[in-house]
């Protein structure tokens, strides 16, 4: 798979397959993390696998609840309003569908870091996370990056077996993907890309 051509496809899958994942493939999309940039080349990243049903059963009973406190009335405002795009609807339905069978998702990847002079470092983690998620859609994986979990993220943290100078801040859910990769809507380049200098009144509020 050419690399632009899996960075153009590399869309979020939230519809997995409960089959399960070979530690070697897990093993391998986490290597790919290991060769993201960091200042000072410090490498804080840390990724915790959890393969285990009951303890993706415990981790998904907090994020399901956290998730849908959060989502379910969104979705119901948005359903009643006939100028919400379908799109933007289906996007919500899918996030609830994962947050649903988060228990059936055969890998739930934490990536975790090492605090610097007391504060998270999640600038120097993302880059690790998004080389994850292009190297499962290089091996044929489906996964999607959320932090719903932070909301419980100290006793989440702890049944993780993360000290407190070790934070997560994302959690990936990998699995065989029920339906297939393809580009995500995007705009075009062109309205985002500006040279030497933004025009006055270009970037209107949101």
């Amino acid at each position: 798979l050419p690399l632009l051509e899996g960075i153009r496809t590399a869309r979020a899958i939230r519809r997995l397959r409960p089959d399960p994942v070979p530690r070697e493939l897990i093993r391998k999309v986490c290597e790919a993390g290991t060769f993201a940039p960091s200042g000072g080349n410090r490498q804080p990243w840390i990724f915790v696998a959890v393969t285990e049903a009951e303890r993706r059963a415990w981790i998904a009973e907090r994020y399901r609840a956290r998730f849908r406190e959060y989502i379910v009335p969104t979705l119901d405002r948005a359903e009643a309003d006939p100028g919400v795009p379908e799109a933007k609807i289906r996007n919500m339905r899918a996030a609830l569908h994962l947050a649903d069978h988060m228990h059936e998702a055969p890998v739930h990847l934490f990536v975790a870091g090492w605090k610097r002079r007391g504060e998270a470092q999640s600038q120097a983690l993302f880059p690790a996370i998004q080389n994850i998620l292009l190297a499962c859609r290089a091996v044929g994986l489906g996964a999607s990056l959320t932090t719903v979990h932070l909301a419980d993220g100290a006793e989440i943290d702890a049944y993780l077996g993360l000290p407190p100078e070790t934070p997560s801040c994302a959690l990936l859910p990998i699995g065989w993907p029920e339906g297939k990769h393809g580009r995500p809507p995007r705009a075009p380049v062109d309205e985002k890309l500006f040279f030497e200098r933004v025009p006055e009144g270009t970037i209107a509020p949101r």
